[in-house]
């Protein structure tokens, strides 16, 4: 059994590291969809993905759940705002690569987890420890000094941020596993792409049929390139503790960060530097809480069942994390 959980354990990492390597390579795939601008680009990727998810449903003949969405107006309602959360989240990350703010884009998904925090004491009333404290400040003032090197606030990865944050708290109201929900959200999503590709079209400002059949591929392809990493994601997000899953989520920033200066050439001067130098020093502080916290919940889970007497085998820190529940795990979603 315990070569199985092992052997769990891994296929659960390697998926986990095939998901965020993927999402922190996409900036690679948009630019070579020009000609296409990003709105007839999202229209596909909204369009394409209801198709690839669909047949991955039919594959797996999950749809069960849909029946009973429909049956449940306040839960529709929320996906219905989740999908127009995310139509907002990828039109702005899909303009952002195309027109050179690769950096300023990954700066996003770098503040995600102290927006995802900031959000839970502002809407949820959740208390913060010290070091949470600390690590949201420390943000704060990574934000003003990214703003003074920016000459304006840095209002693409703020954007980013905050969407893909308001985006986890509805999925974590909904509770639909990461399929189902992409279905549901591009069921919603694609009548309006479709509509609009249609219009494009009509106007002859579409791209679809007039750059080759290797161009419409490439638009096609957006519903794999939506749809390969949420399976992957859901794959390990069942093997894996949300600890790991937490740590694993940088990856995607690093990347795309790595790729705007070393790829795409974008500028970093000092201010620059010195803003992300603040906000990895905030999410070092939130990650270290975080990890802490783990291994003091699993220890006194385990005193408390040796008090007890229990005949259950010791809780892991990765099981521990599970229940406790930090926002650095969360956000991975």
């Amino acid at each position: 059994m315990a070569g199985s959980s092992r052997n769990e354990q891994r296929i659960g990492l390697l998926n986990g590291f095939a998901a965020y390597g993927m999402w922190g390579l996409v900036p690679l795939f948009w630019p070579l969809l020009k000609p296409a601008g990003a709105g007839e680009i999202l229209a596909h990727r909204m369009a394409w993905s209801l198709v690839f998810v669909a047949v991955a449903l039919l594959f797996v003949r999950r749809w069960s759940w849909a029946g009973e969405l429909l049956r449940q107006p306040r839960r529709l309602g929320l996906v219905t705002v989740a999908a127009a959360v995310i139509t907002v989240n990828w039109g702005i990350y899909i303009w952002a690569v195309n027109s050179g703010h690769v950096v300023e884009a990954s700066l996003g998904y770098f503040i995600n987890p102290l927006v995802t925090i900031a959000m839970g004491v502002l809407l949820l009333k959740e208390r913060l420890r010290p070091v949470q404290w600390a690590a949201v400040g420390t943000g704060f003032a990574a934000v003003v000094v990214l703003a003074v090197g920016y000459g304006q606030p840095p209002w693409i990865s703020l954007c980013l941020a905050f969407s893909f944050a308001t985006y986890g708290l509805v999925k974590k109201k909904v509770n639909l596993g990461g399929v189902e929900s992409l279905a549901a959200e591009t069921a919603i999503q694609f009548l309006p792409a479709l509509g609009y590709v249609l219009w494009l079209s009509a106007q002859g400002g579409s791209t679809f049929a007039t750059e080759g059949a290797g161009h419409a591929v490439l638009l096609a392809a957006t519903g794999l390139v939506t749809a390969v990493p949420l399976v992957c994601f859901g794959a390990a997000a069942i093997r894996v503790p949300l600890s790991t899953l937490g740590l694993l989520q940088y990856l995607a920033p690093v990347f795309q960060f790595l790729l705007g200066i070393f790829y795409f050439g974008e500028a970093m001067p000092p201010e620059r530097w010195a803003g992300f130098a603040l906000v990895w020093l905030a999410l070092s502080l939130l990650t270290w809480d975080a990890l802490r916290t783990a291994r003091q919940t699993a220890r006194a889970l385990r005193e408390q069942l040796a008090r007890t007497g229990a005949g259950v085998p010791p809780v892991k820190d990765g099981d521990a994390a599970r229940e406790s529940g930090d926002s650095v795990a969360r956000s991975a979603t």
